[in-house]
């Protein structure tokens, strides 16, 4: 009898697990997210250039319209620059009187397999004048870091951008703070 009752508990234990093994085969397996990162890259490029448009027209607020609420802009030559009050005034002054037009263009955008991230970097060009009035064209390069916000829409972070003009030769007044002799 003992053998019996073993026997009965082994194929129940048997089947128990037959059945729960079949249970876990047929339960769904998670769909992985699908991949947008072209459908975003596309996105992130027009909204750059809608920026970049945005600035050429001198259109301070919607320039700056294109920055989250937390953004850093990391200008040459200056601090960090947080948030979009200290921003806005940045490019009020960017765009002040001097500036005569110009703008930006994305060479390439790439968004992380997480879709929430992405960079644009690119060159820009911006025709200014002088204290003289003197036409300059600077050009340069620029980073932009983008993060997806929660309402799903496209926000710049971080923003940094230089110049390709040579630096400006030290005044006699900095050859003489570092020391060295001046004519």
């Amino acid at each position: 009898m003992q053998h019996s009752s073993l026997t009965k508990t082994l194929i129940a234990l048997s089947l128990f697990l037959l059945l729960l093994s079949w249970a876990a085969a047929c339960q769904t397996q998670p769909t992985p997210a699908a991949d947008t990162r072209a459908t975003d890259e596309a996105t992130l490029r027009n909204l750059d250039m809608e920026w970049s448009k945005a600035a050429g027209a001198k259109d301070v607020d919607k320039t700056v319209s294109f920055y989250s609420d937390d953004a850093e802009v990391l200008p040459q030559n200056s601090s960090v620059i947080k948030g979009k009050g200290p921003i806005h005034a940045l490019w009020k002054g960017m765009l002040g009187s001097q500036f005569s037009g110009g703008g930006w263009k994305p060479t390439k955008v790439e968004v992380a397999r997480s879709g929430d991230l992405a960079y644009v970097s690119g060159a820009y060009e911006f025709n200014e004048t002088d204290a003289n009035g003197k036409p300059i064209v600077d050009k340069g390069k620029y980073l932009e870091v983008w993060k997806k916000q929660p309402d799903g829409n496209w926000k710049c972070v971080a923003d940094i951008f230089n110049t390709d003009l040579p630096a400006a030769a030290p005044t006699t007044q900095t050859k003489a703070a570092a020391g060295e002799k001046t004519k």
